[in-house]
């Protein structure tokens, strides 16, 4: 810092004595700069300030940017039985059902047990996990709902257009409540209650400050875009745009990336033949060398995705540092899990923002399953799978939709604390949106379109950067490719 604070003043040809470099070290505002500068000026000393000695000066100052790590998977590797994912599954119900239990139309809820045991129509509500969901031939939908104590039967029927819009987008697995009308051995449904993230105050940062979202790097490829990357650093350290750009970028302090950092090895048949770079170990290094020129003073937060090197099953551990040892080596980077939360930029007086990290490998299987996200975009519209996720307060609901390591304590994908922020990738296109108190990102990606993905009719969005604007939560989409 002292060596800081020296350069700073003889950039502007002002050199300073140690008894005035003690004095300075001890300044916290610029009211105290301005005091000492009118009393050396009485001491006679040769020392000035103006305005851009004043900036100049605190810009030394300024502390690194704020990261706390709020959640990211750790658990050590063990032997998996049946009765953990038993636990798995229960601890799943048991959190998201004290989520809903805390909703107003869900007081008083009780057990299938208990709903099973009437034997007139009456009014009831419980909280359920989604077995199975069928169409009767009536054309009405059929639920099997489970809890700890039971299963039960559940029909929505199809003139309650709104409760059977909201069914019908219901996947197995799911958490949710049920209002409706019981005589025992069904329960006819009038209103279903989803976990959901609950209104809230829009927040908004003190000061003017930039988070950076970027995913699916996939350095090794062929197709990653070097120069469309590398013009991305270059705006991060202020080398290129205009003048008013390059203040925007300035005032970035951090960076998120949201998975896909190499392109990895053996992922799927025939990749090598698409493979600039085929030894993972030097694809990591070549990662760490674009990231290693971003400035300093930019916090950068990474997960992992399907394509780095570590197990698909979810939650997905922080990169192993025998492979990924490059990027250990960064000293403004942070590893975390997928998924994981990190709480940036806070401040005396001012909580931070919660950012949630997701990669988005359970994406594909909502796109192709939830007709409301199918029919109205696919994998056009990521803002759709996050906003389906967040109603859903988990990660990947249905045991099918991605692969999951059961822990026998808790469930690791659940949304147990809402974001500020959301951020995903994997389906490289980018995507922003709000939902409630919630910002949406989903990451573009800096490779152009392989192989498999004109197969299958993925249309990617390369090279562009949602930047967020803190203190007002605007949000900016910066394209690098022309």
């Amino acid at each position: 810092m002292t060596a800081e604070i020296i350069s700073a003043f003889m950039q502007k040809n002002i050199f300073l004595n140690s008894a005035i470099l003690e004095e300075l070290l001890k300044i916290k505002t610029e009211k105290e700069l301005l005091d000492a500068a009118f009393r050396t000026e009485k001491k006679q000393v040769p020392l000035f300030f103006n305005n851009s000695m004043i900036d100049a000066f605190f810009l030394q100052k300024e502390e690194k940017p704020c990261v706390c790590v709020l959640k990211s998977y750790n658990e050590e590797p063990k032997k998996r039985e049946v009765s953990h994912f038993v636990s798995y599954m229960r601890a799943r119900y048991e959190l998201l059902s004290e989520i809903l239990m805390n909703r107003l139309d869900l007081q008083g809820a009780i057990s299938i047990k208990r709903a099973i045991e009437k034997k007139t129509m009456e009014k009831t509500c419980l909280v359920a996990m989604v077995f199975a969901k069928e169409e009767t031939k009536n054309g009405n939908l059929c639920l099997t709902l489970e809890d700890p104590s039971g299963v039960m039967k559940a029909i929505v029927k199809k003139d309650n257009k709104k409760t059977f819009e909201a069914a019908s987008d219901l996947t197995m697995d799911e958490v949710i409540g049920v209002n409706g009308s019981c005589n025992g051995s069904v329960l006819f449904v009038n209103d279903l209650v989803l976990p959901d993230i609950p209104v809230a105050e829009f927040k908004k940062g003190p000061d003017e400050v930039y988070a950076a979202f970027i995913s699916d790097i996939h350095t090794g490829s062929k197709m990653f875009l070097k120069d469309e990357f590398l013009k991305f650093v270059n705006w991060l350290n202020g080398d290129i745009g205009t003048e008013e750009q390059k203040s925007e970028a300035m005032k970035i302090k951090y960076l998120f990336i949201a998975g896909d950092l190499v392109d990895g090895v053996g992922i799927y048949p025939d990749q090598d033949t698409e493979l600039e770079i085929k030894d993972i170990f030097k694809q990591y290094a070549e990662c760490a060398r674009y990231l290693s020129m971003i400035r300093k003073d930019i916090s950068i937060i990474v997960c992992g995705g399907n394509h780095d090197a570590l197990r698909l099953s979810e939650p997905q551990p922080i990169l192993d540092k025998n492979y990924a040892a490059p990027l250990y080596a960064i000293p403004n980077l942070t590893i975390v899990s997928n998924p994981s939360m990190v709480n940036i930029h806070g401040v005396k007086g001012f909580p931070g923002f919660n950012v949630l990290m997701y990669h988005g490998y359970s994406f594909d299987y909502y796109i192709s399953t939830v007709d409301t996200i199918r029919l109205n975009g696919g994998y056009d519209r990521a803002d759709l799978v996050m906003k389906h996720l967040l109603q859903k307060r988990h990660l990947s609901p249905t045991h099918g939709s991605t692969l999951h390591i059961p822990d026998d304590k808790t469930d690791p994908l659940v949304i147990d604390k809402v974001p500020d922020i959301f951020i995903t990738g994997h389906i490289h296109k980018s995507a922003v949106s709000n939902y409630k108190s919630t910002t949406l990102i989903s990451g573009s990606c800096w490779q152009s379109k392989t192989n498999f993905q004109e197969k299958v009719g993925h249309n990617p969005e390369p090279a562009r950067v949602p930047i967020v604007n803190l203190k007002t939560r605007e949000v900016k989409v910066i394209k690098f490719m022309t």
